[in-house]
């Protein structure tokens, strides 16, 4: 599990002074994109290597509200895995509270420029590897 912080903006807030739910998908982009980071595969490097990977895919649970400059916690992980789709599932919380505020997935296949789909595996095995190591350590 990687985790991503995002602090609140005030233009991410509505007339009620909370988030908007429409954040929360944001977030979770930048929480992936965060995550490809950290596992040393980031967006040049796929676009570099060929591989497209759009969202096909999203759920949304929303728990508890978040507002202006609360410091969001976001918790990514690697929910499944099978070469042709990945899911990834996202956890957030307030920074210094235990209570979940959003858990949500998204769904991903891989593509290659043309729009094809492409198997991982064979195609790119260090790709493929080191999502599946995100399986098996659940980080």
């Amino acid at each position: 599990m990687k985790t991503y912080k995002h602090r609140v903006a005030y233009y991410e807030t509505d007339k009620m002074a909370v988030t908007h739910h429409s954040n929360y998908v944001r977030w979770m982009e930048e929480a992936r994109v965060d995550f490809l980071d950290q596992i040393g595969w980031n967006f040049h490097k796929l676009e570099e290597t060929g591989i497209i990977s759009p969202v096909i895919g999203i759920t949304c649970n929303y728990k508890r509200s978040t507002v202006f400059d609360d410091i969001v916690e976001i918790a990514v992980s690697v929910k499944s895995f099978s070469g042709v789709k990945l899911v990834i599932e996202y956890v957030m919380k307030k920074e210094g509270d235990d209570a979940v505020v959003f858990t949500g997935t998204s769904e991903h296949c891989f593509l290659n420029t043309e729009g094809r789909p492409i198997r991982l595996q064979s195609e790119y095995p260090g790709f493929y590897e080191a999502l599946t190591a995100c399986i098996a350590k659940n980080d």
